[in-house]
């Protein structure tokens, strides 16, 4: 069982908290960013706010047909790479939540299913400073689920400039590229399919 080096918090961050702990322990070969994401829930109250200008939580969402042979993803309007659909928590502690509202947002697509409540990957990654708002360079620390779309009808936001439904060989192909995180989690995917088939994830 893992050890946490702080006393679990007993407000809205435990839920993460808790979530992260059964990450680590189910997935030890993957803890790494896991365990500097769950130091920093533990020492920041306001995590989930993005007034903490140096970093915060963001939730996104593997999203995928009902085949499990697509994925969606979105061509960043701000960061010009395909990228998962996810987005800020502001002030949500139920990241699955945010995952949802976000993939629901940018898709277009209402009816999204979680195949897991389990958090299904994690990532920290650094968000380029825009002086043209202020906003400074800082962190984000986000939390991925896996979720399942009823149907393949999406709605382009004004957040995107494309959205396309991928296998993971297209991702190979992508112009502009894919992200290098979503190389790596259509990866994972393969397995993961394998383990939901067999109710172990």
């Amino acid at each position: 069982m893992y050890n946490t080096p702080m006393k679990l918090p007993q407000d809205k961050r435990l839920p993460l908290c808790q979530q992260l702990i059964r990450y680590i322990e189910n997935h030890p070969a993957r803890t790494h960013a896991a365990r500097q994401v769950l130091d920093f829930v533990l020492q920041t109250p306001d995590c989930f706010e993005r007034s903490h200008t140096a970093g915060h939580i963001t939730g996104s969402a593997w999203l995928v047909n009902k085949q499990g042979d697509k994925t969606l993803l979105t061509l960043h309007r701000k960061l010009k790479l395909w990228v998962q659909p996810g987005g800020h928590a502001d002030g949500d502690g139920d990241v699955l939540r945010v995952a949802i509202r976000e993939a629901q947002e940018e898709s277009g697509i209402p009816q999204l299913i979680p195949l897991s409540a389990d958090i299904y990957d994690v990532d920290i990654h650094t968000i380029p400073a825009r002086p043209q708002t202020g906003e400074p360079e800082h962190l984000h620390y986000d939390i991925r689920y896996i979720l399942q779309a009823e149907h393949e009808n999406f709605v382009i936001s004004d957040e995107s400039d494309d959205l396309g439904w991928f296998t993971e060989t297209d991702l190979l192909h992508l112009t502009p590229a894919a992200d290098e995180a979503v190389l790596r989690l259509a990866a994972l995917w393969s397995a993961a399919r394998e383990m939901l088939s067999a109710g172990k994830l």
